[in-house]
């Protein structure tokens, strides 16, 4: 369908906005089935678009502001006319435009066979969207399943703008097709707004909630992601009024938050790294944990240390001290399993008292210290 001229793009537009805004609102107020994640507050609606230059973070918003009306344009959009999301021609698929560092991480002919399948269902006109809408309501399954299949072209025009967020294109366009029956089983035609509109904005919070929740290797809480988007957004004025990159301490005076805090989110922003990575040439199995040190490990130096010694004291005990003597030492320190027994435990096993157990433990050490002894331990010790 051809866009109807507008007197005023800007002011068009920014009702658009506000409308979009008020719509969301009562929808999200009166869905007493949907999940709590699905709420959206006041302050959401205001926050701008997601931001990916500094860090690039994606903020957790279940919906978020358009900022430019050009984010919704999909093919055919007169310029400096209000966004259109339908296809000019039915036979028409949205054009990719990926670069070829895009293409890394699915199959471009699963793409391409997918987007062969979606263009086969046609598109639907005003009159029609009223139609299936009404029937839909009525719970026509039928009507549904069409309505969704008619709009699937949608759902690739918006996924492939956050192809390179983590998830690849064909579960971004999964995720978005999650959002879209969404606001197909939603959307009520009576309130004037055209059912393009109104489904985007329920297809890229799908799309926006998977990234969130999906694209990282360990998934943050969502308060964290908020701070995230916090920071990266303080962070990012920072440097536009500066031309410098901000430092946790300009942060942490724009934000309010502590500096060790500012930090600490930083820090949760990078990317993970396997130790299994593979460094060097091809065909060489040296990986990224071959060369980090393990500052718990046992050097084989001091392992060997350790080997010598516990001999020594097992020879030292043998030559000097009678069996019960050795196993009393060895059950009160532990020596050999490294678990200590009371007085009382010892006594049990040896069958005395525990005063007994105290005189032979005392008989013992006294032995042990002669300085013969000493000097063959002593050198261990050092």
């Amino acid at each position: 369908a051809e866009a109807e001229p507008l007197p005023d793009h800007d002011t068009v537009v920014s009702n658009e906005r506000v409308e979009h805004q008020a719509l969301l609102r009562d929808d999200f107020a009166t869905d007493e089935h949907d999940d709590e994640q699905d709420e959206v507050r006041d302050d959401e609606l205001e926050e701008q678009e997601l931001e990916d230059d500094l860090y690039q973070n994606v903020k957790t918003m279940d919906a978020a502001e358009l900022d430019e009306p050009s984010d919704l344009i999909i093919s055919g959009v007169p310029e400096g006319g209000l966004p259109r999301f339908e296809l000019d021609d039915e036979d028409e698929m949205p054009e990719l435009d990926l670069r070829p560092s895009d293409l890394e991480g699915f199959n471009t002919d699963a793409v391409q066979l997918y987007l062969k399948e979606i263009s086969r269902a046609p598109l639907l006109s005003t009159e029609q969207e009223l139609e299936l809408a009404n029937r839909i309501a009525s719970g026509d399954i039928d009507s549904t399943q069409r309505f969704v299949l008619a709009n699937l072209r949608l759902v690739v025009s918006i996924a492939k703008k956050y192809v390179g967020r983590g998830l690849s294109l064909l579960d971004l366009i999964q995720e978005g097709n999650m959002g879209l029956m969404r606001a197909v089983n939603k959307f009520d035609p009576t309130r004037g707004y055209k059912f393009s509109t109104y489904a985007t904005w329920w297809i890229r919070q799908a799309i926006l909630r998977a990234i969130s929740e999906q694209a990282r290797t360990i998934r943050l809480p969502a308060h964290i992601s908020e701070s995230i988007s916090r920071v990266s957004k303080a962070g990012q004025e920072i440097l536009q009024r500066t031309g410098k990159p901000a430092t946790p301490e300009d942060i942490a005076t724009a934000t309010g938050l502590e500096v060790q805090r500012v930090r600490d989110i930083l820090k949760s922003t990078q990317t993970p790294i396997s130790l299994e990575t593979a460094i060097g040439d091809e065909g060489d199995e040296t990986t990224l944990g071959d060369f980090i040190r393990d500052e718990q490990a046992v050097s084989p130096e001091e392992a060997a240390g350790r080997s010598m010694l516990r001999q020594e004291i097992r020879d030292t005990l043998s030559e000097v001290l009678t069996p019960r003597e050795q196993m009393v030492l060895q059950l009160r320190f532990g020596l050999g399993n490294g678990h200590q027994y009371p007085l009382e435990k010892v006594g049990e096993q040896l069958g005395v008292t525990r005063e007994r157990v105290r005189q032979i433990e005392t008989e013992a050490l006294r032995k042990l210290r002669s300085p013969a002894l000493a000097s063959r331990l002593r050198e261990y010790l050092q």
